[in-house]
């Protein structure tokens, strides 16, 4: 193995960890200036600039006649967002959930999810599709847009409180604008050195194609979001940890989704064990993220381990079908007849819990 890969790796490590400094940096104190919350800037700005990886790759993908790779790539993007960011997110400092993302956000999450389950029981997601799925997200991005406007006097005081008075004049909007700018040029640039390196320093390792396809590819378009989410995290900027996730999640699937269906000469074609399984958990995830969300709105750090657990289980049982490795079997009965059951009672009773306690009017 040459050197030249070890410092492509690390050379992309540094690039993807000072990019995310200068994102959530430029991000959080444009948000104030702008009279936007944190939440909003990561539902957006953020979200979406860390999601370019996603888009380049899936309309390359589209155009290219590859399309099950540019619906692959946003399924496992998404199921990769709530369970690794997420859960590496809280594990390392708990993350607080703003009520507008647990009342607002996560519901629509949901129900796109569902949508784009629905649309693809045909066996694609075609140009039409791919317009529903466009006019959505513009709509979706308008409305929060202006309903933060409206709430412009509520984070102006929020930010006094913590940055103080005096700061958001004292930093020129063009200089955050060129932080945030910079900030996903590196992330975008750092993200592709370090998988490329990661992916010569597997193959001299002796590890497969496919392994390496399923693993370090498929997780590598959502480094931006990992380091960014992460990084806000240890700052502080919990919403925008939070909101960069459902954001990415958003605009995987009414714009990356959205914008490759319109460019693909044929459509979107989606096979059947992705209607069958990957799809599925996608919107499991998506669904699973609403009690967490709610309970107490805040997730700790043991459910953090917990998404973590799951993501390495999923990602497990992609790889022995994929190698047909005679465990595959006995895994998916045990995921089937114990963890899945068992997961999804205590999503039923936390779910109740929270209604429960909403409804008497009782803190979780």
């Amino acid at each position: 193995m040459a050197w030249s890969t070890i410092v492509l790796f690390l050379v992309g490590l540094g690039l993807l960890v000072l990019g995310a400094d200068w994102l959530v940096r430029g991000a959080a104190r444009l948000a104030a200036a702008a009279g936007i919350s944190s939440l909003v800037i990561g539902l957006t700005v953020v979200a979406f600039g860390t999601s370019s990886p996603e888009l380049a790759v899936s309309m390359k993908a589209s155009w290219q006649g590859q399309a099950d790779m540019a619906v692959g790539n946003v399924v496992g993007s998404n199921i990769f967002n709530v369970l690794f960011i997420l859960g590496a997110s809280a594990l390392i400092t708990p993350l607080l959930v703003a009520q507008d993302l647990v009342r607002r956000d996560v519901p629509i999450m949901i129900v796109m999810s569902v949508a784009v389950l629905l649309m693809a029981l045909d066996g694609g997601i075609g140009r039409l599709d791919g317009a529903l799925l466009l006019s959505g997200l513009i709509a979706y991005t308008v409305w929060i847009v202006r309903a933060s406007r409206r709430e412009s006097a509520a984070v102006e005081a929020e930010y006094e409180a913590e940055f103080g008075a005096e700061q958001a004049k004292k930093s020129p909007v063009w200089l955050n604008l060129g932080y945030v700018i910079a900030g996903l040029v590196l992330l975008v640039v750092g993200s592709g050195w370090l998988v490329d390196g990661a992916v010569e320093f597997a193959h001299w390792m002796g590890i497969s194609d496919v392994v390496v396809g399923l693993t370090i590819v498929a997780a590598g378009t959502s480094l931006p979001e990992v380091a960014t989410s992460i990084l806000a995290a240890v700052r502080g900027e919990k919403d925008i940890a939070v909101g960069n996730v459902v954001g990415s999640n958003m605009f995987n699937l009414m714009g990356v989704l959205g914008v490759s269906g319109l460019v693909s000469p044929e459509g979107l074609p989606v096979i059947p064990a992705m209607v069958g399984l990957d799809l599925p958990v996608m919107i499991a995830v998506a669904i699973a993220c609403l009690p967490v969300f709610a309970r107490g709105r805040m997730i700790p750090r043991w459910e953090g381990l917990v998404f973590l657990i799951y993501y390495v289980a999923y990602t497990a049982y992609l790889v022995l079908d994929a190698t047909k490795h005679e465990a595959k079997d006995g895994y998916s009965r045990v995921m089937l007849q114990f963890v899945l059951p068992l997961t999804a009672l205590t999503m039923g009773v936390l779910a109740l819990r929270v209604w429960r306690s909403k409804r008497n009017g009782v803190p979780v």
